[in-house]
């Protein structure tokens, strides 16, 4: 099944104390559900896995699959620089979820493709009867590997491989992903700050953490492209750049935007070290920055 529309890469759940909080994705999977967001994945960068143990991420994962929805798709990063560990982690995941997905190994860095075809490989051998995708982040995990011939190779080795997670501002590899073997890879569109660009591409399903509070934006973004507004798309394109930049420059997006989902109505807690966690005034500014840019109408409700 070739995944559509957006996807949220979704936080890990804390209680103030930085333990995790898995109450909350019963109410976390109804916030995105309402706003037309069509997946989740989880245990990625925005949820932190690396500041997460291995049993942590299996609550997580568990926590997912036990308010699974029809309506939400469910992919769980299951990547580790540890081989041993992401086998472990796609063994539990087998029965629990829709998909999984990897990064590459980030701490000793993978010096040609036929590594990162074997890691793979391991990794989806333990979920057989899962969709697989890789997860290309080069600017995080150093992988940073031409995709179309990652395609080319995978494509023979690994059967479950359903596509790629591309989060990369290469569109030209990206296009050529898209169109390998008459599009028959789901290559998710992962940068969301030049998602407008992806559009005359063809992009269909998008992978993002934004995706969690600016839903209604960029559905709007896509409707206004596909009426031939391209001034008005790329303004609300430049808005959604413009969050990240708030946010970004009040100590850090990953953290920040973390916090910010309480003003949505989902309490996703602090954040781990190194992220930073703001107060609720410092929240009540933020959203006059956003008002004072005609973002508010925007935020998902």
């Amino acid at each position: 099944m070739k995944i559509k529309k957006l996807v949220a890469a979704t936080y890990a759940p804390m209680h103030k104390d930085g333990s995790l909080n898995v109450s909350v994705i019963k109410d976390y999977s109804s916030f995105l559900i309402r706003n037309k967001v069509s997946g989740v994945f989880m245990n990625g960068s925005t949820g932190d896995f690396v500041s997460l143990s291995t049993e942590e991420r299996k609550e997580i994962t568990s926590a997912w699959a036990k308010n699974k929805s029809s309506d939400l798709y469910l992919i769980d990063h299951v990547g580790d620089p540890s081989l041993k560990v992401a086998k472990e982690l796609s063994a539990y995941a087998a029965d629990k979820v829709d998909a999984i997905a990897v990064l590459a190994p980030f701490y000793f860095r993978l010096n040609s493709m036929d590594k990162l075809v074997e890691y793979c490989k391991e990794v989806a051998a333990c979920a057989p009867n899962l969709p697989f995708y890789y997860y290309h982040i080069p600017a995080l995990s150093g992988a940073d590997f031409n995709m179309l011939d990652f395609l080319k190779i995978a494509s023979k080795e690994i059967p479950n491989l359903e596509g790629i997670k591309f989060t990369n501002n290469n569109l030209i590899d990206y296009l050529h992903c898209k169109n390998f073997e008459n599009g028959k890879y789901n290559i998710l569109f992962g940068f969301d700050e030049v998602f407008l660009s992806s559009l005359p591409l063809g992009a269909e399903g998008w992978v993002g953490s934004t995706y969690n509070h600016l839903a209604p934006l960029y559905y709007k973004i896509k409707e206004l492209f596909e009426a031939g507004k391209m001034a008005e798309a790329a303004e609300l394109q430049t808005k959604a750049i413009r969050f990240v930049e708030i946010l970004n420059g009040k100590g850090g997006f990953n953290g920040v935007a973390k916090g910010f989902m309480r003003t949505l109505g989902v309490d996703c807690g602090p954040s781990r070290f190194p992220h930073t966690t703001l107060s609720n005034t410092e929240y009540d500014d933020i959203k006059e920055e956003l008002e004072n840019i005609g973002l508010l109408p925007f935020l998902s409700k």
